[in-house]
């Protein structure tokens, strides 16, 4: 495995630079595709059916005793994953920063959640509990992947640099989940002429996507470099780790104030992406079709509105640029509670809003949380960051299934999600970026 000294990007050479961010944008090629074919299309409500078929006659299932709701499970299998999450995630991200080995632990999370995904072929009949767990170690597995990927950036970019090459990641993955629905478009929708049934186009979609994310996942293992660091003590235990970031945060307080607002507002942004085919299909009556082809606008316009707000953040500033995409999210969403059951025109409207500021509000959230991480704490304080990343938030799931648990409303629980991004508008309001770079310890961008 290659190793270097530790050298800021800047002294890197331009070519092997290029080189490695070209690998990088691979892996979001690599792992987007299960997080649109699987999480955002069809576990959803493949699972939460598979749920509702092992039901009993009031509609609960009894995982481990504890009765739940069917229409409740798969929200509360994607809070699951997050608490798993929290326990893995800081123990490998002090591990990379101390040892600089951040590639072997990338590539055993990334092939732990792309055979989990495989997996999922076998999810059938009542087998709901398989699927949570499936879920669970798919979802936490990302988690880890991400938090090392994402800890990447502020080696393969300088700071001028960051907010194009997080957004061409982005777009990388909305390019890949487009062409991938693609084709799980054509096998669902003539699945009968395919010989098949529709729970089995379904489970061959879910499986795709492992095979892909493992197949791809070998791009970026090859051209990115692990980074000889000084050798440090152990790490620590899950729990103990994340309170020794945190802990070590304080001294960073606006870096803090910039992750809290995230996970207020990304809460909100990946409970929609993760829940809204629910909606779809169980409050609006819309077919799988209809709901494929939704998402594949979502992906294809997701693409030119990274690359967009990436043009918007030169020009005004990433700050303000996530701030307006908030606004548009919180009114995108309101009118989502409004939305006429069985119409699929207004559901692609909506999915178009959605679309235009999905990638770059992420995209542009990654590269500026990159510019507030002290040097030689990537990892470390990526994997608080991813924490709260992917559609893996524990508190936006779980206050969409208890309102629903609730009221029996899917309009109820989409409506309680709009306080996420209202309230994380408020609070990245109140981060001076500039002072907290500073604080950082890192060079501040001409405009950020």
């Amino acid at each position: 495995m290659d190793t270097d000294t530790v050298r800021s990007p800047a002294a890197d050479d331009s070519a092997g630079r290029r080189r490695e961010q070209r690998g990088w944008y691979f892996y979001d090629w690599a792992c987007s595709v299960y997080s649109t074919t699987v999480v955002t299309v069809f576990l959803g409500p493949y699972l939460t059916t598979v749920a509702e078929a092992a039901a009993d006659a009031d509609g609960f299932v009894h995982p481990l005793g504890v009765p739940v709701r069917a229409g409740s499970f798969f929200a509360y299998a994607v809070s699951l994953s997050v608490v798993v999450a929290v326990l893995v995630m800081p123990l490998v991200g002090a591990a990379a920063d101390r040892t600089g080995r951040k590639k072997p632990l990338l590539a055993a999370a990334a092939y732990t959640g792309a055979a989990a995904t495989a997996g999922m072929f076998f999810l059938d009949g009542d087998r709901y509990v398989l699927g949570g767990l499936l879920l669970v170690v798919a979802n936490a597995a990302q988690s880890v992947a991400m938090m090392l990927y994402n800890s990447y950036l502020p080696q393969i970019a300088p700071p001028e640099e960051r907010d194009a090459v997080s957004s061409r990641g982005w777009a990388f993955g909305y390019a890949a989940g487009a062409l991938v629905l693609v084709a799980n478009l054509v096998l669902y929708t003539g699945h009968e002429s395919f010989g098949i049934s529709e729970g089995m186009a379904v489970r061959i979609c879910l499986a795709s996507a492992g095979l892909w994310w493992g197949a791809f996942a070998l791009i970026p293992l090859r051209r990115l470099r692990d980074r000889r660091v000084p050798a440090r003590e152990a790490a620590l235990p899950g729990f103990r780790q994340l309170a020794a970031t945190v802990r070590d945060m304080r001294r960073h307080p606006l870096t803090l104030a910039f992750l809290l607002a995230y996970l207020v507002y990304n809460d909100g942004i990946q409970t929609v992406i993760s829940q809204a085919s629910v909606y779809g299909s169980k409050e609006l009556g819309l077919g799988q079709s209809t709901l494929i082809v939704a998402v594949l606008l979502v992906q294809v316009l997701a693409v030119a509105g990274a690359l967009l707000l990436g043009r918007l953040a030169r020009r005004y500033g990433a700050k303000r640029t996530i701030l307006g995409s908030l606004v548009a999210w919180t009114l995108t969403l309101a009118a989502g509670y409004f939305l006429p059951a069985g119409a699929p025109v207004w559901f692609f409207v909506l999915a178009a809003g959605i679309g235009l500021v999905l990638g770059g509000s992420q995209a542009l959230s990654r590269s500026l949380f990159s510019h507030l991480v002290p040097p030689g704490k990537e990892a470390e304080y990526f994997s608080a960051y991813e924490i709260s990343d992917r559609g893996l938030s524990w508190l936006g799931p779980l206050l969409f299934g208890l309102t629903y648990q609730l009221t029996g409303s899917y309009r109820d629980a989409i409506l309680s999600l709009v306080g996420f991004f209202v309230l994380g508008f408020v609070l990245l309001a109140r981060v001076p970026v500039r002072r907290a770079i500073a604080d950082a310890g890192n060079a501040v961008p001409q405009r950020i």
